[in-house]
């Protein structure tokens, strides 16, 4: 068989194997696995971390193209110096009540957080999240937008509902899944949903809420209203699809949405590395959209409000989507599933250089002459018994495995608008067999 190709395609066998023997010239091929920089027993050290100075790249006017603000992708929006001052264009101005107010939020989601995550240790509870180290990129983002702003949340944005004043007997009670639930034991713990609230149902799946917090954003948009919806998510969520889907469509049709990507280094137990981290900041990823990009200090609560601020109002006057990353540290483990001394250095986040967003707004605070040691300190006395009582009150209702949960008959309802004909034979059925089995207990049940 002649293996000479025609001569029109300017090419031979013999010159084929001439760019081979070339090539076999060349190093292997070979792929980047990511690797954190410290595991258990290494000392942390974050002295490659660039912590840039207040103002480096100035407050822009909302309404800026965002193609003249791509420097912001990459630096680091802050607010408090390092003299605990409030300082630079960004300050958001904000008086010493709300500041006050903020912090208080802060430290009772610290405090609910300990109890909860206690109780699940106890047995109460299947399952807790903590938002330690994390708790300004929800009071702070929250405290930014208005009541009736629709926040899609991820698993870590309890305080957006403990900022909005959600009654807590209510979260734990949906903790437990006891008879006090909204939701009738149909959610997983912390999994809430509270429409009246601006709380969107939570999804066990990641990042299903950054499409829904578009379409959301659309729907408002279409019938010329004046909400804007913001969305949660984690550093690891970001190499889901569906956060490119959303950031697509929010910046085809320029919907009035704010993404926000909580950078806490950590995704489980997999470093940010893996979600692209290595390569660039996740607010770049703004740049390739078209849309607007910030890399705040998420361990600023001041930073976090007036980068939130900024982005409602330029979502308010149609300028479209913004991508803000909260560069911040998870200070505990992913879950109460999880155990952070198995994969990550002991003392990492007591050498975060951001340090504690509740430490640094109480010492900003102290710092303006408007708190103090002791007035800290028993506030948070105050809140913990506060919560105490609280979780008091919802194991009334019932607690994981002793029983006192919805009657099985409401596993029929909220299905259809109206239950059918066989499903009402079978809830009926269903009574009819319990009473049985169970007699004059039945009721009591």
């Amino acid at each position: 068989m002649d293996n000479k190709l025609p001569e029109s395609f300017g090419w031979s066998w013999v010159e084929a194997d001439m760019a081979k023997s070339k090539k076999d010239n060349l190093a292997p091929l070979h792929l980047h696995i990511p690797e954190p920089k410290f595991r258990p027993g290494d000392v942390a050290d974050f002295s490659d971390i660039i912590i840039p100075a207040v103002d480096v790249h100035p407050r822009p006017d909302e309404h800026v193209l965002p193609a003249d603000i791509h420097p912001l992708a990459y630096g680091l929006v802050r607010v408090l110096d390092e003299n605990h001052q409030a300082t630079g264009s960004w300050n958001p101005g904000l008086d010493v009540a709300t500041l006050q107010v903020m912090l208080r939020k802060m430290l009772l989601l610290r405090a609910f957080d300990d109890r909860m995550f206690r109780a699940q240790r106890q047995g109460k509870t299947s399952f807790y999240m903590k938002s330690f180290g994390e708790e300004a990129t929800s009071v702070a983002a929250t405290m930014a937008l208005d009541f009736n702003d629709m926040c899609f949340p991820s698993y870590r944005q309890q305080g957006i509902l403990i900022t909005r004043d959600y009654p807590l007997v209510d979260m734990m009670n949906q903790i437990y899944s006891n008879r006090g639930d909204r939701l009738k034991g149909r959610q997983l713990p912390i999994m809430y949903s509270a429409k009246d609230y601006g709380f969107f149902s939570l999804s066990g799946n990641l990042t299903t809420q950054y499409p829904q917090a578009v379409g959301w954003a659309m729907a408002s948009a279409s019938r010329g209203d004046t909400r804007i919806s913001a969305v949660w998510c984690g550093d690891g969520s970001t190499a889901e699809g569906d956060f490119h889907n959303a950031l697509t469509f929010a910046a085809v049709y320029n919907a009035p949405v704010i993404f926000q990507v909580v950078n806490n280094q950590w995704a489980i137990s997999s470093f940010s590395g893996f979600a692209g981290s290595e390569r660039t900041t996740f607010a770049a990823r703004a740049i390739g959209y078209g849309i607007a990009g910030l890399r705040v200090d998420g361990n600023d609560a001041l930073a976090v409000y007036a980068a939130m601020q900024w982005a409602a109002n330029r979502a308010r006057i149609n300028g479209g989507p913004t991508l803000i990353e909260y560069f911040t540290y998870r200070g505990e483990g992913h879950s109460t599933s999880d155990d952070p001394g198995a994969y990550r250095a002991a003392e990492e986040y007591a050498l975060w250089p951001l340090g504690d967003p509740v430490t640094r707004l109480k010492d900003h605070l102290i710092a303006i002459g408007a708190w103090g040691d002791a007035e800290h300190d028993a506030l948070i006395i105050e809140l913990s018994e506060y919560v105490k009582t609280i979780q008091k009150e919802a194991e009334q209702n019932g607690i994981l495995g002793h029983g006192l949960h919805h009657p099985f008959e409401t596993m029929f309802e909220d299905v259809f608008e109206e239950m059918p004909w066989h499903l009402k034979e079978q809830c009926a059925q269903m009574l009819e067999e319990q009473q049985d089995k169970f007699g004059s207990n039945w009721e009591a049940r």
